[in-house]
């Protein structure tokens, strides 16, 4: 199972507005659109929690794609739910209401399956709850995680424990220059990886994305949409091409394989918002993505 990502992170309903319309109680979160670009690539377990409202439809489309539910928990109560909404230039997401829900009280329960995986990717919690899942995976050959500027400002003590024995992070601008208290990426990934990441992925959003691998930075470009429809999720679905692609690969610490993997998080996350929620993705065909991909390494000239 070493090729199997095992993900920990949020499974939820999320409401959302656009210029484009609207979704209610759509399905949602990080784990979910982590799994459905990863699982494109590789088989993916996830360990999540929902309510008794998580609906079957749901869970059953889950499993269809590839995805391992047994580490989701029901617990009696409701799933986690956010109310969103998205300007015209879709920059910043404006949160209306935040329900944790069943999520509040979530405790990662892993079985003998999921220790075998090897490769993890602790998805936006809690650092000391991705930090009690991480001690548990001893097997994993690599190990990533996502954080926010949440935890970097309430808990940033116990992330720099984290960050010592994870070997990729991925960050946002902001949330990079939080971290370190430096404005200019490049210096402020190089303070990062002195903390112990080995690569640093800072996602910029419609600007595309920054990869900091040992001496070396690669700058890669947002795959051009003519419609963005939701951006939710992208982020998540961008580290789980790129993971789901690492995870496949005999050698991850390899400059050219991380490049690739650059890409096709880049053009997974083109996808996902093209529509609402997990639409897109989830009816996404292999060559579709192998089409999409092909011609954005072509206009890049990246081999």
């Amino acid at each position: 199972m070493k090729n199997t990502i095992l993900v920990v992170g949020s499974v939820a309903l999320d409401s959302v507005q656009t210029i484009h319309g609207s979704t209610n109680r759509s399905l949602g979160g990080s784990a979910v659109h982590f799994s459905l670009s990863a699982s494109q690539f590789t088989p993916v377990k996830v360990v999540g929690v929902v309510g008794e409202d998580f609906p079957v439809p749901f869970r059953r489309f889950l499993k269809r794609r590839n995805i391992c539910l047994e580490g989701m928990q029901v617990l009696p109560g409701k799933t986690f739910h956010w109310k969103g909404k998205y300007d015209r230039d879709f920059k910043n997401a404006i949160t209306i209401a935040t329900e944790l829900n069943v999520f509040q009280h979530f405790q990662p329960r892993l079985n003998g399956s999921h220790s075998e995986c090897g490769v993890l990717f602790l998805a936006n919690i809690d650092p000391d709850l991705q930090r009690g899942v991480l001690e548990q995976m001893p097997k994993a050959r690599l190990v990533a995680c996502d954080t926010m500027n949440y935890w970097i400002t309430l808990k940033k003590k116990s992330l720099l424990t984290l960050l010592k024995k994870v070997d990729l992070l991925f960050v946002n601008e902001e949330e990079a220059r939080q971290l370190t208290g430096e404005y200019n990426l490049i210096k402020s990934a190089r303070l990062i990886m002195r903390m112990g990441p080995s690569a640093i992925v800072v996602k910029r959003g419609d600007s595309g994305a920054m990869l900091f691998y040992g001496g070396e930075v690669f700058s890669i470009p947002a795959h051009p949409i003519e419609k963005v429809v939701d951006p939710t999720g992208a982020g998540d679905t961008f580290a789980g091409g790129f993971m789901g692609y690492l995870a496949a690969a005999p050698d991850w610490k390899n400059y050219d394989v991380l490049r690739r993997a650059m890409s096709y998080g880049v053009v997974m996350s083109s996808f996902s918002v093209e529509d609402f929620s997990v639409k897109r993705v989830g009816r996404l065909s292999k060559p579709e993505i192998s089409a999409r991909y092909n011609k954005y390494v072509k206009a890049l000239a990246i081999k």
